[in-house]
C-alpha cells in the first residue's frame, strides 16, 4: 500500500519545520456582512489605523496592496513567497461554532484551490475561543459575544468529520510521522464543550478513530498553552501541564509571545526584553510538560488598530495594551537563531517551530510584505533556515 508521508528534508545545520500561523479575516464573509456591513474585512480596519502617540508606526499598509485572500492566484503569490523563504507550513486559525464555520474562505477558496498548494503544507489551528465585537473595540464598552467558542459534542463531531474527508485528505495536508496535525486554541473552552476531562478525553478519542480509519496511524493532537490571558474571557488553566496529560496530547505549542511574556511598559514594550521571557518559557515548558513543547517566534505586536482610533489610547487590557518597539528585521532574525539553537538536539521530527504570524495586520504581527520594510522579514527568516526542499517519500 502507497501512502505519502511528509518528509520535509532536513539540512546539515539541523533546521526545522517552520510553521507559520495564518489568520484568514482578509476576505469578504457572510457573518462579517451582517455584522459591519457590505464588503467588510478585516483590510478596513488596517486602513483606518491612526498613530496614538508620538513616534507610534501606524497605519501599515501592505506592499501587494489589500488583496482578497480567498482568490487562488492571490493566495499563490502568497504561498511561493513564504516556501520560498523557509516556511514548510500554514496553520490556518480555523472557525467552527454551533452553527458552522466562519471565514474559511482563505482555506477553502484560497489555498486549496490554489495552482501551487504542493509547495507548503496546511493544517487548521481551530480558533475555540469566543468571538467578540471588538473590530473596532470601544472604550468603555463591554464587548458583545458574537459567537461563543463552546460547541455541543454533535458539533465538535461534525466538524471533525468534515476535517477527516476534507482536509485530512489532501496531499498538502500536514502530518507528523504520518499523523495528521491539529491543533486547538482553548483547553478551558474544550473541557466545557464535552462537560468533564474525563468527556473530553472520550471525545478526542473518537476523532483519532475517525482519523485511524482514514488510514492514518493516529492523530497529532496538539493545543496552544498560556500563562497569561490576552482575548477577554479567557482563563487559565490552574495545571495546563496535568491537563495534557490526562488528554493524552502528543504536543503543545504558543500562539503569540504575550502568552507568556508580560508587556511591562506603557505604550511601548522592548522587543529585546520580549524575547528574554518568551525563551525563559520555552525552558520553563520543556521541563514542564511530558510531551513536546514547540517553541515561538512572534514577529511583533500592536494591536491598536483593533480600538476605536478615535478613543484615548489606555493599558486597559486587550485590544488597548503595549506594543512593542525594536522589532526590526534583525532583531526578529535574532529571535529566529535563537529559537533554532534551542531545537537543535532533539530528534527531527520535534524540531518545530511555530511563527507568529503570516498576516496578524491588526496585531502588528506580520511577515507578509509592507511598503516599509517590503520582504525583508522574509528574507531574515531565509537566512536562518533557507528556502526548504520538499520531498513526498511513498513506500
Amino acid at each position: 500500500m502507497k501512502e505519502v508521508k511528509d518528509a520535509l528534508k532536513q539540512t546539515a545545520d539541523g533546521s526545522c519545520t517552520v510553521a507559520c500561523y495564518y489568520f484568514p479575516n482578509y476576505h469578504v464573509d457572510p457573518r462579517n456582512e451582517r455584522q459591519h456591513g457590505p464588503g467588510w474585512t478585516e483590510w478596513e480596519l488596517v486602513k483606518g489605523a491612526r498613530p496614538r502617540f508620538k513616534g507610534h508606526d501606524q497605519p501599515k499598509e501592505p506592499l501587494w496592496g489589500y488583496e482578497d485572500e480567498s482568490d487562488p492566484q492571490v493566495m499563490a503569490r502568497r504561498i511561493d513567497a513564504a516556501a520560498s523563504h523557509g516556511i514548510d507550513a500554514f496553520i490556518f486559525d480555523w472557525y467552527w461554532y454551533d452553527d458552522g464555520p466562519f471565514l474559511e474562505g482563505g482555506l477553502e477558496q484560497g489555498f486549496l484551490e490554489a495552482p501551487n498548494n504542493d509547495r507548503l503544507k496546511f493544517a487548521v489551528m481551530w480558533a475555540n475561543h469566543d468571538w467578540l465585537d471588538i473590530h473596532p473595540d470601544k472604550y468603555g464598552v463591554k464587548p458583545q459575544v458574537l459567537y461563543p467558542g463552546k460547541v455541543t459534542p454533535a458539533t465538535f463531531d461534525a466538524m471533525t468529520d468534515h476535517l477527516v474527508e476534507r482536509h485530512f485528505s489532501h496531499p498538502s495536508c500536514w502530518t507528523i510521522d504520518g499523523c495528521p496535525y491539529f491543533s486547538f486554541y482553548d483547553l478551558t473552552q474544550m473541557i466545557a464543550t464535552f462537560g468533564s476531562v474525563q468527556a473530553t478525553r472520550t471525545g478526542l478519542g473518537r476523532f483519532r478513530d475517525k482519523v485511524k480509519a482514514a488510514g492514518f496511524p493516529d492523530l497529532h493532537l496538539n493545543a496552544i498553552v498560556w500563562g497569561k490571558t490576552v482575548l477577554p474571557r479567557e482563563q487559565v488553566h490552574p495545571d495546563t501541564a496535568a491537563l495534557a496529560r490526562q488528554l493524552r496530547l502528543d504536543s503543545v505549542t504558543s500562539y503569540v509571545w504575550i502568552h507568556h511574556a508580560k508587556l511591562t511598559t506603557f505604550p511601548r514594550s522592548s522587543y529585546s526584553e520580549v524575547l528574554e521571557r518568551s525563551a525563559a518559557y520555552w525552558e520553563e515548558a520543556e521541563n514542564t510538560f511530558s510531551a513536546p513543547y514547540y517553541p515561538n517566534v512572534t514577529m511583533g505586536w500592536d494591536s491598536t488598530p483593533r480600538t476605536t482610533q478615535t478613543d484615548v489610547h489606555v493599558n486597559k487590557g486587550y485590544p488597548w495594551t503595549p506594543i512593542i518597539v525594536n522589532n526590526t528585521p534583525e532583531a526578529f532574525e535574532n529571535a529566529l537563531r535563537r529559537a533554532r539553537d534551542f531545537l537543535s538536539n532533539r530528534p527531527a521530527n520535534q524540531q518545530i517551530l511555530t511563527l507568529n504570524c503570516w498576516n496578524e495586520w491588526t496585531e502588528g504581527s506580520y511577515l507578509e510584505p509592507d511598503k516599509r520594510h517590503g520582504m525583508a522579514y522574509l528574507e531574515a527568516l531565509k537566512a536562518v533556515f533557507g528556502s526548504k526542499t520538499r520531498a513526498l517519500a511513498t513506500d
